[in-house]
């Protein structure tokens, strides 16, 4: 677990997360039950592994939910939420798909939406701020 401070706010675990784009679409993983936030939509992505870069982790998380891999290009944003367990600092990432089938693993669904649509999902708390840069980066 990587821990820094960023204004005074002790961040407890170092997280990305892909924006993965495809036909004017972007990709969105629902969490499965038995997960924390099940029921919510998010970026899918994951925890940074101690000696693992940003990028290495997202290749490795989507590699191990998804079942694909994907080139991570450039940084996109960051959220920093607190929730209950601990305070999480969120960092997001342009990416694309390059191959492999995607298979539900730690998700229950997947959606490709279009950005004026992203509205009518639950989102995890931490990705809110994510969904509203990219409505207004996307139109």
């Amino acid at each position: 677990m990587l821990k820094s401070k960023i204004k005074g706010l002790k961040i407890l675990k170092e997280v990305t997360a892909a924006i993965i784009l495809k036909d004017n679409k972007v990709l969105i993983a629902q969490r499965a039950l038995g997960e924390n936030l099940a029921g919510k939509w998010e970026f899918p992505g994951g925890k940074i592994e101690p000696g693992e870069t940003r990028q290495e982790c997202l290749k490795r998380e989507i590699r191990e939910e998804l079942d694909v891999d994907i080139e991570v290009s450039d940084f996109f944003g960051e959220s920093i939420y607190a929730y209950h367990s601990g305070t999480i600092k969120l960092m997001a990432f342009w990416c694309k798909w390059i191959s492999g089938e995607f298979t539900l693993k730690v998700h229950s669904k997947l959606a490709w939406v279009n950005c004026n649509e992203l509205d009518l999902y639950d989102f995890s708390p931490a990705d809110i701020p994510l969904v509203e840069k990219l409505k207004a980066v996307i139109t």
